[in-house]
């Protein structure tokens, strides 16, 4: 893959990386996740704008297992019938809300690299028009042009490779679609001392970029930045995840992008 992170990939180790993801968010999935450097569950989701409403109707174990950064609903606008694609899905809380928009005569996929996440997730499962697979963000295993919105949620900062993630979006929607996403961005560039830390990585700090250069790797992708507002409501938990977040200026953002109906 090509390094598009404008932090160098040796920075971090990639499968030290990922263990100490899938080792994090698989306490998260549990429920035994102790010292975590960020919030979750539902205290969270309503502070950053889920309705309440929407959480009585979704599985209460994967509201307790929420561990998002924003609420991307309101740009995303799903609608009755639409194919949908959520990056990261952890336990699952997101591809259940977007399935009551989406409806059955929809469809929602939810991939995830965390065994105890897409287990906790597939149990919960209710409806037949919602799925989990085990996948990478950065090759995912669709046909071109099968989905009309792909959905994160403070996903893409874990990935060494954002512009390959971004490109794979555009790839897997329709000409005309959209992608709607919560994500952390920083107002200055991560040095490579924080970014060779797996456990801030993991955190979604130390691998998150600077907001110019992440809208450039999305625009190197096709995609057109639609709207960008940020999501004050976030704040990481412990004092090394705030100091580290003070340093660099790391925040939450939602923000809309569209593929072209003639691609580029």
């Amino acid at each position: 893959m090509t390094n598009t992170t404008h932090i160098a990939p040796e920075a971090v180790d990639p499968d030290q990386l990922d263990r100490r993801i899938i080792e994090m968010y698989r306490g998260v999935a549990n429920g035994t996740g102790r010292d975590l450097h960020f919030p979750t569950g539902r205290a969270l989701a309503e502070a950053l704008g889920y309705p309440s409403d929407l959480l009585d109707r979704l599985p209460a174990e994967a509201v307790s297992s929420f561990a998002g950064v924003g609420y991307h609903f309101a740009l995303a606008r799903l609608q009755p019938g639409e194919r949908v694609l959520d990056l990261g899905s952890g336990s699952g809380m997101d591809v259940f809300a977007a399935a009551t928009h989406v409806g059955p005569s929809g469809r929602v996929i939810g991939v995830d690299i965390t065994p105890e996440q897409l287990a906790k997730s597939e149990r919960l499962r209710r409806a037949d028009h919602v799925s989990f697979r085990h996948a990478r963000i950065e090759a995912l295993p669709f046909e071109d042009e099968s989905f009309d919105a792909v959905i994160s949620n403070g996903v893409i900062n874990l990935s060494p490779y954002k512009r390959t993630v971004f490109a794979e979006v555009a790839r897997v929607l329709r000409q005309g679609g959209r992608l709607a996403l919560a994500d952390i961005v920083t107002e200055r560039q991560i040095t490579a001392r924080t970014a060779c830390q797996a456990d801030l990585w993991a955190a979604c700090i130390a691998g998150a970029s600077q907001t110019d250069l992440y809208l450039e790797d999305l625009a190197a992708a096709g995609l057109d930045l639609r709207a960008l507002r940020d999501n004050p409501a976030y704040r990481f938990t412990s004092e090394r995840a705030q100091n580290t977040s003070h340093k660099y200026g790391a925040h939450s953002v939602s923000l809309l992008a569209g593929k072209p109906e003639v691609f580029r």
